[in-house]
Parts: C-alpha cells; structure tokens; sequence
C-alpha cells in the first residue's frame, strides 16, 4: 500500500511529461522549434511531433494569408490637394526564421505594427507623386500595385509577403472639404465664363459674316437689277425708236395717250390749260369742237 502510494505521484509526473513531450502541427500553421532561444527545427508538416520538456520551447504561427487594416492616413498629393486614405493588405509569412529574428517574440501583432508603418510611408511616397485626379480615377489600380510592390521588397526582410494592397477610401479631409467646393465652384464659373465668352465671339463673328454676306447679296442684287432694268430700257427704247421711225404720226398719238392717262387718273383729276394747247390735239373732233 505504501509503495503503490508513493509511485503513483511518480506515474502522474511521468505522464505529464510524456504528454508535454508532445506536440501537434495544424495544417494551417508552420512551427519552430527553439532551444534556449536559438532556432534548431522548422516544422511546416502537419502531424505529431516530439520535444524535450522544458528545454524546447514550440512557436506557431499561422500560415494562411492574414489581413491587415491601417488607420486611415492623410495624404498630400502633387497637387497639393489632401485626402484622407484608408488601405488595407493581405500579407503571410513565408520564412519562418527569418520572420522570428526580425520580429522577436513580438510574433504576428508585431509583424503588424512594422507592416503598417511600411504601407503608410509607400502610401505617402507614390501617391504624393500624383496628382489627385489618378486616385479618384481607374488609374488607381496601377497605384495600388506600385504600393505592393514597393511595400513588398521591404517586407521580404521580415520573412512576410505581401498579396496584395487596396485602396478602400479616398475621402477630402472635413476640414477640407467646403473650401474644396468652393474652389471647384469657382473653377467651374471661370470655365463657364470663358465658354460664354468664347461663345459671343463666335457669335459676333458669325453674325458679322452673315451681315456682310447681306450687304454684298444686296449690293450684287441691286447691280444685277439695274443692268437688267438698263437693258430693258435699251431694248424698250430701241422698239420705240424703230416705232418711231415706221410710223411717227402713230408714235406721237400713242405717246399723247400715255400722257393722258397719267394726267387724268382719278375721279377728281383738274388740270389748267389753254384750250389750244398742243396738249389736246388728239381730244379735238375735226371740226375744231
């Protein structure tokens, strides 16, 4: 009875250490395996494993991609406009080690902190070498892999890669924002000025054309007219001319005529002559009445 007392303390101690000898890999996730500190395994294999009790210390760290979402940051642009930007990565880790001498036993939240801070300075250094217009258009694609890019080679030092960067938001900061209306307003108005202006000088030009064009269709018109109106009269002239000298007796009395009728138009028509003016010479009977 003594003895199976005193053994059984030594049975549960030895099957404590028998169970912490042991240690299980998730699929999901690469482990290490340090003595004193110092790296001597890298286990990325699922599956049961074994250590020394006390002497070996076991680090996990996941495998699969990781988010990460920065504070939003404010951003001055080329052209000096500021925006208030909000990004996002995915990242995971790829050396193990090297991940864990860069990082310490800080472990992923540590890896997150110096993350962010090289994603905030590539956001400042290439979006402040555009202009606002490529952040607020597609060619925010292309920025969002320059930052990648550039974020990716510094975080190659930290054992991590980054996947990808994206851009969620781009806002004016509020401070900002009524004096940014207020100078697009004023931008339109010019714009709009400039378009009436250039309006109205096309206008009076336009307008000077079709007056000219009027004087000059006039001017064409009445020339055109009058050399008609001359040859008429020299055709009209040259057939009076040549009635004339066929018949002058018939030319006179068809010219008294003519006389007559534009003399006594009217009801009301007076005229004061003397009766033996030649004037009535055709309104006298042949015996003198």
């Amino acid at each position: 009875m003594r003895v199976s007392t005193l053994l059984a303390p030594i049975f549960i101690i030895a099957g404590v250490i028998a169970l912490s000898s042991f240690y299980i890999v998730d699929e999901r996730e690469k482990a290490l395996r340090l003595w004193f500190g110092e790296v001597t395994a890298v286990i990325d294999e699922p599956g049961l494993n074994f250590k020394v009790p006390v002497l070996h210390e076991i680090v996990k760290y996941d495998d699969r991609i990781l988010p990460l979402d920065t504070q939003p940051l404010e951003v001055t642009m080329k052209d000096n406009r500021r925006f208030d930007v909000d990004a996002f990565a995915r990242w995971r880790i790829t050396d193990v080690v090297r991940f864990r001498r860069a990082i310490g036993s800080g472990g992923e939240n540590s890896a997150r902190s110096r993350l962010e801070t090289i994603l905030n300075a590539e956001l400042r250094k290439v979006l402040g070498d555009v202009d606002s217009g490529k952040l607020l258009s597609a060619d925010r694609v292309g920025l969002m892999n320059l930052i990648r890019d550039a974020s990716r080679q510094k975080a190659a030092a930290l054992g991590v890669e980054i996947v990808d960067v994206r851009i969620k938001r781009a806002d004016l900061p509020e401070q900002n924002l009524e004096k940014t209306f207020e100078r697009m307003r004023a931008e339109r108005e010019r714009e709009a000025a400039d378009e009436i202006a250039r309006g109205n000088e096309a206008a009076q030009r336009a307008r000077a054309i079709a007056d000219r064009t009027v004087v000059e269709t006039v001017s064409e018109a009445q020339k055109n007219s009058q050399i008609i109106r001359g040859e008429a009269d020299a055709k009209r002239n040259a057939v009076f001319a040549e009635a004339f000298g066929r018949d002058p007796e018939f030319f006179a009395f068809y010219r008294s005529l003519t006389a007559y009728e534009k003399s006594l138009k009217g009801s009301n028509s007076t005229l004061v002559i003397s009766p033996d003016s030649e004037f009535f010479d055709y309104l006298k009977s042949d015996s003198g009445r």
